[in-house]
């Protein structure tokens, strides 16, 4: 990271693995919008970011605790942090409304939260979890190395994005555009470009269908 720049947000990571076009918007254009699923979710987190610490069993949580990375250029706050004995070793939890997903954006959030402990604390951070509203139950997560890989990419990625200041065209998947806040102001729909004729003149020869 280069010293002038400004740290990576956390929910960066998440946004661009959702969508890297949804992560420039919300990040580059400063837009944002509010629908039922981001709603949900500030409801969700209106306890936690509340901050405080309670201890439970000789379990310390700590909420809405500031994190940082010098090393990835990450900063953001952790929704919450259990401190286990022996050794008071940190496990981040993260909260979610919805269910588990298919893809490994929340994960990658979640250890990007790991990877800030972990320089911030000397201590290693091996797993944490992610509690989905929904469900009401936490997902557990191994902070494996195949998932440290995946969100030290995540990171440098964004970090690339952000610099570069420019708005990745529309890619439209109805689901994920479907949940989409900032649909109006992206038109995925609209945007996103037809293909090639030569690519569509392939398609029709290889799969005419009906007449």
């Amino acid at each position: 990271m280069e010293e002038d720049d400004d740290p990576v947000p956390l929910s960066a990571l998440q946004h661009d693995l959702y969508c890297p076009r949804q992560c420039a918007l919300i990040h580059v254009e400063r837009q944002w919008a509010e629908n039922r699923f981001t709603a949900e979710g500030r409801l969700l987190h209106e306890q936690v970011d509340a901050g405080g610490r309670d201890e439970r069993g000789g379990v310390q949580t700590v909420r809405a605790l500031p994190l940082r990375s010098a090393r990835l250029g990450l900063a953001g706050v952790a929704d919450a942090v259990e401190f286990h004995p022996p050794g008071r070793r940190p496990f981040p939890v993260e909260y979610k409304r919805g269910r588990p997903k298919a893809h490994r954006a929340d994960e990658v959030q979640l250890c990007a939260q790991a990877l800030c402990l972990e320089e911030m604390t000397g201590t290693p951070v091996p797993e944490g979890a992610l509690f989905y509203g929904e469900t009401r139950r936490r997902v557990p997560v191994a902070f494996d190395a195949g998932l440290r890989r995946l969100t030290e990419d995540t990171a440098a990625a964004v970090r690339a994005l952000l610099r570069d200041g420019r708005t990745p065209p529309p890619v439209y998947e109805a689901r994920k555009c479907g949940a989409c806040s900032l649909a109006e102001a992206c038109r995925p729909k609209r945007l996103t470009r037809p293909p090639p004729v030569a690519a569509w003149l392939a398609e029709r020869l290889a799969d005419p269908g009906e007449e």
